[in-house]
C-alpha cells in the first residue's frame, strides 16, 4: 500500500512539474510575478487537483447521476450557476484571492508564534510508528479534520448570523454535483482560516493537507449528487452517501430543530456519519426528500437567482435587511 501511494505521488509530483514549466511559470514571467514562483508552484498542485475533480465529476458521478435521479432537473440555470461556484473554487480563482489578502496575515502570525517559541504538534507523533506509515498518518489527519468540520459546520446551524451566510447552501431547489461549493464567499474564508489554523495546530504537512482536502472535496461532490443511493445498514454508518445528507439538505428536516423553524437539524457529518451517531444528530431514515430553506418555500424569501444576487442577498441577511 505503501508503495502504491508512493508512486501516485511520484506521478502527481510529475505532472504538476510537467504543467508548471509548460504553462503557469512561463505566464508568471509574462505578468511580472518571477517573485512568486514558488507560491506558483504550489497553486499548480492546487489546479491539478480541480482539474481531476472535474474529470471525476464528468466521468464517473455525472453518469450516475443520470443513471438513477432522484428528480428531474426543471431548472438548469440554477444549476449553471452552481457550476460556476464550482469553477471558482476547484479552479484556483478563490484561493488566489485568499493568497493576496489573508496569506500575508496567517505567515506573520504563525510567525511569531515560532519566534515566542510555539511549535507545531504534531498529532500522529502521539502513536509510536504512525510518522512512518504515509496512509496511517493520512488517515489519522482525515478523521480529525472530519471532527473538526463536524462541528464547523454545526456551528453554521446553530449561530444565527453563520446560519444567514450558510443558508445559501441550503437554498438550491435543484441540488446536484455541482452544488457543493455553492456557499456565500464570507462563509468560505470563515471555514477554510478555521481548518487552515487547524492545519497548523496538530502539524499536517503540505501533501497531506491537498489529499485530505481533494478527498473531502470530491466525496462532498457525490454527497450532493441527484442520485437515489444509499449504502445499506452497514455502508450507511461508515460513510456519508448521497441518501444521508440530502436528508441533510430536506425542507424542515436536516436545518431544524424536531421539525420547528428553528436552528438544528440532522446529519452535519461531512465524509464520516459517526460524529453524527456519538453527538445523536443522525437521521438513517430511507427517504429522499425535496430540498431548500422553509422560509424561502413558504414565505418566499429571495434567495437569490445568479452569483452576484445571491451573495448581495447573503450580505443582506447578515445585516438583518432581508
Amino acid at each position: 500500500m505503501n508503495a502504491l501511494m508512493d508512486a501516485l505521488a511520484t506521478a502527481f509530483s510529475n505532472a504538476q512539474q510537467q504543467l508548471f514549466e509548460s504553462l503557469v511559470q512561463p505566464a508568471m514571467f509574462a505578468l511580472g510575478m518571477a517573485n512568486f514562483l514558488e507560491d506558483g508552484f504550489d497553486a499548480t498542485g492546487w489546479l491539478l487537483v480541480g482539474c481531476i475533480q472535474f474529470l471525476v465529476l464528468i466521468a464517473v458521478i455525472g453518469p450516475l447521476q443520470r443513471w438513477r435521479p432522484v428528480e428531474p432537473i426543471t431548472d438548469r440555470a440554477t444549476v449553471r450557476v452552481d457550476m460556476l461556484y464550482t469553477a471558482i473554487h476547484r479552479l484556483g480563482l478563490f484561493r488566489l484571492v485568499l493568497f493576496f489578502t489573508l496569506r500575508p496575515w496567517f505567515d506573520e502570525l504563525f510567525g511569531a508564534l515560532r519566534v515566542a517559541g510555539w511549535e507545531t504538534w504534531h498529532l500522529d507523533a502521539l502513536w509510536p510508528g504512525v510518522t512512518d506509515q504515509p496512509l496511517a498518518s493520512l488517515l489519522l489527519y482525515l478523521m480529525a479534520v472530519d471532527f473538526f468540520n463536524y462541528w464547523v459546520h454545526r456551528g453554521q446551524h446553530q449561530f444565527e448570523w453563520w446560519w444567514r451566510l450558510h443558508a445559501l447552501h441550503h437554498a438550491q431547489r435543484q441540488m446536484t454535483m455541482w452544488s457543493d461549493n455553492r456557499n456565500h464567499l464570507l462563509d468560505d474564508v470563515l471555514r477554510d482560516c478555521l481548518v487552515v489554523v487547524l492545519a497548523q495546530l496538530i502539524g499536517i504537512a503540505p501533501g497531506q493537507f491537498v489529499a485530505i482536502v481533494a478527498i473531502t472535496q470530491l466525496s462532498e461532490n457525490f454527497q450532493h449528487a441527484n442520485l437515489r443511493l444509499w449504502f445499506g445498514r452497514v455502508g450507511e454508518r461508515l460513510w456519508v452517501s448521497p441518501r444521508f445528507h440530502r436528508l441533510h439538505h430536506a425542507i424542515g428536516i436536516g436545518h431544524e430543530s424536531s421539525g420547528k423553524a428553528t436552528l438544528g437539524g440532522h446529519n452535519f457529518g461531512v465524509l464520516l456519519p459517526w460524529w453524527d451517531m456519538l453527538f445523536g444528530t443522525a437521521n438513517f431514515e430511507l427517504r429522499f426528500d425535496a430540498t431548500g430553506v422553509r422560509d424561502q418555500v413558504e414565505d418566499g424569501r429571495d434567495y437569490g437567482r445568479g452569483f452576484w444576487s445571491q451573495q448581495w442577498q447573503g450580505i443582506k441577511r447578515l445585516a438583518g435587511r432581508a
